[in-house]
This record gives C-alpha cells, sequence and structure tokens, in this order.
C-alpha cells in the first residue's frame, strides 16, 4: 500500500503541471455565445484572461474579459486606466450577481480609492457591455471606443465580495495588490506588474516543490519508519529507507523554502505572514531533525528514551504544520481546484494507508503477546534506536 504512493505523487505532479498549462492557456476557449475574438492574453494574476479584435476602421476593440474560479458572492472587475497606472482613473467594467442571483454588467469611473462601484460614465464610450456566469467562470463582453484612436493602455482587473447585491473591498493583499500591467491591442501584446508570468512561474515552482516535499515524502517517510520495521523482513532497510525519504524531503524542502523567501523579496507591500511564518517554524524543525540525527545517542543510552521522544514529536509537528501549510499556500496561489483536489486525494491515500497500517500492527502486537512470540531483537545493529525488546514497545 505503502508503495503506491510513489505512483500517486507521480499523478499529483501531473496534475499540478497538467492544471498549470490548463490556466495559462486561452486561445482553444469557446464561448457560450459562439463569439470568436482575433488575440488571447493570459494575465498572470487572478487566474484571468484577455481576449479581443481590434478594429482599425473606427478604432474600437470587441473585448471578452474572461475572470475564472469565481462564486456567486464575487464580482470582478476590468479596466483601462487612461492616466496613471493602477486603481485610481481607471475606467471599469464590472460584473457581478445582483440581490436577485442575476449576472449584471455596468461601467463604473474609479475616483477614490474607497469606490463603491456604482454605475457611472466612463470617459469614453462603450456602446454595449454585458456579462455572462457559467460554471464558476465570469465573462464580461463589451465594445469600447478608443479614446482618440490611442491602442496602448494601462490595463487593471480586479475582484472582490459581494453581500446582498453590495460589492465589498476587493483583497489588499497578494495577488489583488499585483493585478495591473498594459494592453497593445494592435500588437497583441499584454503584461502585469512584477514580471507577469514569470512570477507566477516561480510562485508555481515554489508550492510544488513544498507540496511533494513537505507535504508528501515527509509523512510517507514518517509511515515508514512506524510500519514497516513491524515487519521482521524489514530490518534494517525501514531505517535506511526513512532516513532517504526524509532526508530527500528536507532538501526539496529547503529548496522550497528559499524560493518562498526570494518571493517574499519580490514581492514588497505583499505579505502572508501566516503561510511565512509556518514555513520558517517549518525549516527550524526541519533543520533540528537533520541535526538530531546526527546526535543520535546509542540504542543502550540512559538519554535514549527522550531522544526518541523528542524525535517523533518534532516529527509529527512537522508534517502537521506541512499539511496546513501546503493548504494555505494553495489558498494563495489560488491555481484552480484541481491542485487542491490532488492534494486532498494525496492525503486521503497516505491517511487511508496509515490506518490499515495502524490496525495490522496492533493485530500482529496483539498476536505475538499471546504467542510468546514478540520477543526478539529488532535491529541488533542498531540503526533504528530500540534494541532488544518487547514488540509491543517497539510498535507503537
Amino acid at each position: 500500500m505503502i508503495m503506491g504512493t510513489k505512483s500517486l505523487t507521480t499523478l499529483f505532479i501531473s496534475s499540478l503541471i497538467l492544471s498549470l498549462s490548463s490556466a495559462q492557456t486561452c486561445n482553444d476557449y469557446t464561448f457560450t455565445s459562439n463569439k470568436v475574438f482575433t488575440t488571447c492574453n493570459s494575465l498572470p494574476y487572478l487566474s484571468s484572461f484577455l481576449h479581443w479584435t481590434y478594429h482599425a476602421s473606427n478604432s474600437t476593440v470587441d473585448i471578452a474579459y474572461r475572470h475564472t474560479n469565481v462564486d456567486t458572492s464575487t464580482w470582478v472587475a476590468w479596466a483601462l486606466n487612461i492616466d496613471n497606472t493602477k486603481m485610481l482613473g481607471s475606467q471599469s467594467l464590472v460584473a457581478y450577481h445582483n440581490s436577485s442571483t442575476s449576472v449584471t454588467a455596468h461601467t463604473s469611473a474609479i475616483t477614490t480609492y474607497s469606490p463603491d462601484l456604482s454605475e457611472s460614465s466612463l470617459s469614453f464610450n462603450v456602446p454595449s457591455i454585458s456579462a455572462e456566469y457559467v460554471g464558476n467562470v465570469m465573462v464580461i463582453y463589451a465594445t469600447l471606443e478608443l479614446p482618440s484612436g490611442q491602442t496602448v493602455f494601462n490595463q487593471v482587473w480586479q475582484s472582490g465580495p459581494v453581500s446582498s447585491g453590495k460589492l465589498g473591498e476587493h483583497p489588499l493583499t497578494g495577488d489583488n495588490m499585483a493585478s495591473y500591467g498594459t494592453v497593445d491591442f494592435v500588437n497583441g501584446q499584454s503584461t502585469g506588474s512584477s514580471g507577469g508570468g514569470a512570477l507566477k512561474r516561480r510562485k508555481n515552482v515554489h508550492g510544488i516543490l513544498n507540496a511533494v516535499s513537505w507535504g508528501t515524502l515527509m509523512p510517507l517517510g514518517a509511515m515508514i519508519a512506524r510500519y514497516l520495521k513491524v515487519f521482521k523482513s524489514a530490518d534494517p532497510a525501514w531505517f535506511y529507507l526513512h532516513v532517504a525519504c526524509q532526508s530527500s524531503a528536507y532538501i526539496v524542502g529547503v529548496a522550497g523554502w528559499a524560493t518562498g523567501l526570494k518571493l517574499g523579496s519580490d514581492s514588497a507591500g505583499v505579505t502572508h505572514s501566516t503561510h511565512r511564518n509556518i514555513g520558517i517554524t517549518l525549516f527550524v524543525l526541519g533543520t533540528l531533525q537533520v541535526f538530531a540525527l546526527l546526535l543520535r545517542p546509542k540504542k543502550d543510552h540512559k538519554i535514549r528514551i527522550y531522544w526518541n521522544v523528542y524525535h517523533w514529536t518534532v516529527g509529527y509537528l512537522t508534517i502537521i504544520l506541512s499539511i496546513v501549510n501546503i493548504f494555505e499556500g494553495i489558498d494563495i496561489l489560488n491555481p484552480g481546484k484541481n491542485w487542491k483536489r490532488a492534494y486532498i486525494s494525496i492525503i486521503i491515500f497516505l491517511g487511508f494507508n496509515a490506518a490499515m497500517l495502524e490496525a495490522y500492527t496492533w493485530y500482529l502486537v496483539i498476536k505475538r503477546k499471546k504467542t510468546g512470540s514478540d520477543k526478539y531483537s529488532n535491529g541488533a545493529n542498531g540503526v533504528n534506536g530500540y534494541g532488544n525488546g518487547t514488540r509491543s514497545q517497539q510498535a507503537v
């Protein structure tokens, strides 16, 4: 059952890559209205895409702004900003579910840092605007009469909460604060802030490294240590498998931690304090475990029992915090439901195997105790740290 985790881990990584690839693909999207646009750009934040067709003859552009992973209590907006780079001065197209749960769209000029996004005219004409909501995707359709024939603009896109038909303030952290850039309707290019797609790719690498190391290999290594040694033939192989698995998890995890520090330094003003603090704690705990392995007392040393308690406590605390922080990271990255579902599948699979192996371990302990065959030398070479003793003492 444990060995099957390797294939599931491979499936998990493949799902992450597939999810990332699909999230960055926009040209093959089919609109329910069968509308076709000549150009499409993946925006680097908030799982959004901009489709458009530019008409040089009359300086108009037909656009479709597509925002994925949206529920019915979220508003979305896309805007051109003629004079500034960010929110203030944005000429916005807004879509949301109103109090009667119908999808509605209107224009709204942003003139303050605390806008209510109420309907208002823009500095340029918008002959048509509409919206649709299909499968957790909100799409805003509009035709814009570009001012003075200009074709290169600053763009802003955003999302926030809706309560009883009222539009609330968008989050002031994370990707919501980085969702701005430029768009060139003629050359078919758009950019985002802070390096755009390159930064997002680094975030995805950070997430995958940590999900595989702290979130998958680490609990797998703990299962190997706890359950494989119940089989006499597995000694001392279980110990070396445990060390190899945990060492690999630590090395890959440190790489993921380092990419997180770099991302933090590149995202001035954007902090994820809970995720960051748990990550630092995990690095400290993982490092302590490495030193604990190097300073492990001999099996017959009087303080070995205290070392065992310390090793067990720190190890399981690391695993619990790792899983919590993986979900924190997924919520921050917001890559789509497939990522979270894939990791939940990993946790369920590991948990099921742990439960089955725990029951089988206790079955063997009780059976050997009844038959008097529970005394044997498990780890005569001393690698497991228990030495001679009853199986019931060693298994749990």
